[in-house]
């Protein structure tokens, strides 16, 4: 295998729950950094230990549709903030390597749902995320992005910050034709995504939160249109757990049940092929661990 592959975290939100943290919705992975952030440090320092090389804050639910729109403009700044400091916290803790950590901007309005974006509202809820979490993370994650539009916002809300930006989509997990070329959940094609991460000069493209049955055509399909661009963005994958979701779902209104063939071994075997269709960042989202994340860090690397 050509090169290091650069291995992020798993499902916080899971994780948490797993360990016994406060845990509910509409709160999410937030309830956790709001009652008892002993825990979200906690579960950074188990992926940590696993060997992941990005840790990504604690700040996915740090939204109004979770925490409430009072709760938010009251106290999101200081959530956010909490969330880049305990994230930074756990990476520093190991002094053996340089443990690196992602802002997560995660979709502003529902995760699934790019009909729900308001591109008026955005800009001030972004403000809110970006300056708690800059002084802590070392690039941005746009994370579970639905739609090219939203996409836009961010970046353009991520400009001026002097940081890379990773650009993260979710795609529809079940094609009604299975020879379609793979698409976002907004329906727009995979392959807009490669230009539209050239042009706001992202350092990476990924893909996260869909199950891994799909993660490798939308790899091949970017790896692709990224060549043909003459763009040299690092592509990433990190599969959830889910069994599929119909169009009309909404990743986190509940608690889904996980997939149980999706095993540490199960999931390498994915990630082998991820690599091999050219991806050199893997990780896991909702329902992967970190018995799934050290299982790729020993493998892959």
């Amino acid at each position: 295998m050509a090169g290091k592959i650069i291995i992020l975290d798993g499902g916080m939100g899971r994780e948490l729950q797993r360990i016994g943290a406060p845990f509910r919705q509409p709160e999410w992975s937030a309830l956790a950094l709001i009652e008892a952030p002993e825990f979200v440090l906690r579960a950074h320092g188990a992926f940590v230990a696993a060997q992941a090389d990005v840790i990504t804050a604690n700040s996915y639910a740090v939204v109004p549709f979770h925490v409430g729109e009072e709760r938010f403009w009251a106290q999101g700044g200081e959530l956010a903030d909490r969330a880049g400091r305990l994230a930074r916290e756990a990476a520093d803790a190991d002094k053996a390597r340089r443990v690196k950590v992602a802002g997560s901007i995660p979709p502003l309005f529902g995760s699934y749902r790019p009909d729900l974006f308001d591109a008026g509202r955005a800009p001030a809820l972004l403000e809110v995320l970006v300056s708690g979490l800059a002084p802590h993370v070392d690039h941005w994650l746009a994370e579970t992005q639905s739609s090219l539009a939203e996409v836009r916002v961010v970046g353009k809300a991520l400009a001026d910050q002097g940081k890379p930006i990773w650009l993260s989509f979710t795609l529809e997990d079940e094609a009604e034709d299975a020879a379609a070329a793979p698409r976002l959940r907004s329906g727009e094609p995979v392959a807009a995504t490669a230009t539209l991460a050239a042009e706001l000069g992202a350092a990476a493209l990924l893909f996260n939160c869909s199950q891994p049955e799909v993660m490798g055509p939308a790899v091949r399909t970017a790896h692709e249109a990224l060549s043909r661009l003459g763009a040299a963005l690092a592509i990433g994958v990190y599969a959830n757990a889910f069994p599929p979701q119909p169009k009309d779902a909404a990743a986190n209104d509940g608690l889904d049940e996980l997939r149980g063939d999706l095993t540490p071994p199960a999931y390498l075997e994915w990630a082998r092929r991820w690599v091999d269709d050219g991806a050199t960042i893997v990780g896991g989202c909702c329902g992967i661990g970190p018995d799934h994340i050290a299982r790729l860090a020993e493998a892959l690397n």
